[in-house]
């Protein structure tokens, strides 16, 4: 059973709003949503700004009556919101249009932002400086009275996915995967798998992320890989271009409706696009570095044209991951050159990181929702902040302005820290 799999609802909460039509056009006019970060206090730290989600209240989603919004971490307020958001306007109005043992869950979402401050009292209050140990019995009295029970579950990366199918009764499949800033890609396309194969009926998938505290940030520091473009944090993410330092950390998510073909006409769903190819790769180098040679990437790609059955010369737009950092945006060009051979400069390539930031888990999702819209619209969003060519990223990246295009079909790029290579091909729908 190969059957096939269409894209039919999609919704996003992101750095520069949360309705897709006026994100969209927030995109296209490049507009950044990178500012200083204002969850915590960073004017100390290395990195002081951030793509933030800012005004959102799960509240608004789900209303005064639904429960999930006094227990939900950040990141899985982000992802049910957005679920919501695609579930309407996939046309789903009640149960009885699908089997609901045959609706799953499949998110790439990240682990939700830790309790710290609760977390280090209770640490503190059990540490015996003078045995320098930690006193076992202090720690549980201030753990059980500071930590409370569910936030520290809803810390938990499976929880989003478990919010989802609660709240719309998705009896089948419920999965997720972490695979850093691979993860909804990699969601999305075994969720299209499950689909394929006849595991499910459809499939809410897609990811969330919020890593801006005090761990996230520094943790990235350490590794410095983030933009520390601190006077000049607006225009901080620069993929491709010479003069980047970083990737620009951000938060949100993105959640697409999958569905089998047939099921969506059947019930006059509006169809999207169509998912026609995914591939997945593993580096097998180093966990914090991709290969020099982009082998990984290559054949992520590789696969997922040929999962499609179409060339490269039937590529009409890549979405790039395009995070901003040296060693990415350089690899990056290397594989697509190694797969697009000659054609490689002359097919547009483009990263909306550089106005979103990184949401990390989340990234991909958000960036297939795009393609879906570049599609829909025949124009291809910029790669903003683009002013010095990099001699390594020899590419057409699409720079400052978005471009009119005849769009069919499209490839999406997500890679990931430990080596995660993910890719999707996805095509307009017929007619």
């Amino acid at each position: 059973m190969n059957r096939r799999v269409v894209i039919t609802g999609m919704g996003w909460v992101t750095p520069l709003g949360t309705e897709i039509e006026a994100v969209w056009q927030r995109l296209l006019k490049g507009d950044s949503g990178i500012n200083l970060i204002t969850i915590f206090d960073a004017r100390t730290y290395p990195t002081t700004f951030a793509a933030e989600v800012t005004d959102f209240n799960l509240r608004d989603f789900l209303g005064d009556h639904h429960a999930a919004h006094q227990t939900c971490s950040r990141n899985a307020g982000f992802a049910l919101a957005a679920a919501e958001m695609a579930w309407r306007s996939a046309g789903f109005t009640n149960g009885s249009q699908v089997d609901p043992e045959m609706v799953g869950v499949y998110l790439g979402a990240g682990e939700g932002p830790i309790d710290f401050d609760n977390f280090a009292a209770a640490a503190l209050a059990g540490w015996d400086p003078e045995e320098r140990n930690l006193n076992t019995k202090r720690w549980a009295e201030v753990a059980y009275e500071r930590l409370d029970a569910v936030r520290e579950f809803e810390q938990d990366p499976n929880c989003a996915a478990g919010h989802i199918a609660c709240r719309f009764n998705a009896q089948g499949p419920n999965l997720n995967t972490l695979t850093a800033c691979a993860a909804s890609t990699q969601a999305l396309g075994e969720a299209s798998r499950l689909i394929r194969r006849g595991d499910a009926d459809v499939m809410i998938s897609g990811g969330a992320h919020s890593m801006i505290h005090p761990l996230g940030v520094t943790g990235f520091n350490r590794l410095t890989a983030l933009s520390e473009r601190n006077d000049e944090f607006a225009s901080a993410s620069r993929p491709f271009d010479v003069t980047r330092d970083g990737f620009v950390l951000g938060e949100g998510a993105g959640i697409l409706i999958l569905e089998e073909y047939e099921l969506a006409k059947q019930r006059g769903a509006k169809i999207l696009a169509e998912i026609i190819g995914y591939g997945s790769t593993a580096d097998a180098f180093r966990v914090t570095d991709m290969h020099e040679g982009g082998r990984g990437a290559t054949a992520a790609m590789q696969a997922a044209l040929a999962d499609a059955g179409v060339e490269p010369s039937d590529i009409d737009y890549i979405s790039a991951h395009g995070t901003s950092t040296e060693e990415n945006d350089k690899i990056e060009s290397l594989a697509i050159g190694q797969v697009f051979g000659e054609r490689a400069r002359n097919v547009p390539v483009s990263s909306v990181k550089s106005m979103f930031g990184h949401l990390i888990a989340g990234a991909g999702a958000v960036e297939l929702i795009t393609c879906v819209l570049a599609i829909r619209d025949g124009i291809i969003p910029p790669t903003t902040n683009y002013k010095h060519p990099d001699p390594n990223c020899p590419l057409d990246y699409v720079p400052n302005k978005p471009r009119q295009a005849m769009l069919k079909t499209v490839l999406s790029n997500s890679f990931g820290f430990g080596g995660q290579n993910d890719t999707i091909v996805v095509r307009a729908p017929e007619a």
